[in-house]
């Protein structure tokens, strides 16, 4: 009979570690952005910058790769929504790959708009990867400047013309 040695804390750190590899593994499968997605080929999320200035609204996606024919922009309600395609390239028949990182499929992204915007005002444009939309604001929404002019309130200023030509009636 072969005797072990038992240790305790090096057993009981294992097994744990053991039970987080596989928990950790379980977790990373199930999740959206797991390495079998990447492979199989499943949709993505594409990243988004939202900002405004006084007239407009501007949503700037990063779709590198999306034909602009691919790409469908529309306007529901008050809802901005978004949808592309980008598709594998399937030249590479004879190509053997060892690694495929970037991902391809559908995506849809949905934003809800402020009232502030004017609906029927919306424009969209595509450079470099970079889809670029401008949804106007209401006239109403837009800051507005007056400019008030200032008159001298010391004594014995002189009277506005008109204030004069009344007086001498």
């Amino acid at each position: 009979m072969t005797l072990a040695r038992f240790t305790p804390y090096r057993s009981s750190f294992g097994d744990l570690a053991l039970l987080q590899n596989r928990l950790n593994s379980i977790f990373h499968e199930m999740s959206p952005s797991g390495d079998n997605e990447t492979l199989t080929g499943g949709s993505f999320v594409p990243a988004v910058d939202v900002y405004e200035d006084n007239k407009k609204v501007v949503l700037k996606l990063e779709v590198p790769g999306i034909k602009q024919d691919d790409l469908d922009i529309r306007v529901e309600d008050q809802t901005l929504v978004v949808k592309g395609e980008r598709k594998l390239e399937t030249e590479e028949k004879e190509e053997h790959f060892h690694r495929i990182e970037r991902r391809f499929g559908s995506f849809v992204r949905s934003f809800s708009l402020p009232q502030t915007v004017d609906t029927n005002d919306v424009t969209a444009e595509y450079d470099a990867g970079v889809l670029k939309i401008s949804i106007a604001k209401k006239a109403e929404a837009q800051p507005k400047q007056v400019k008030i002019g200032i008159t001298s309130g010391a004594k014995g200023a002189a009277k506005p013309k008109q204030v004069e030509a009344a007086h001498a009636a």
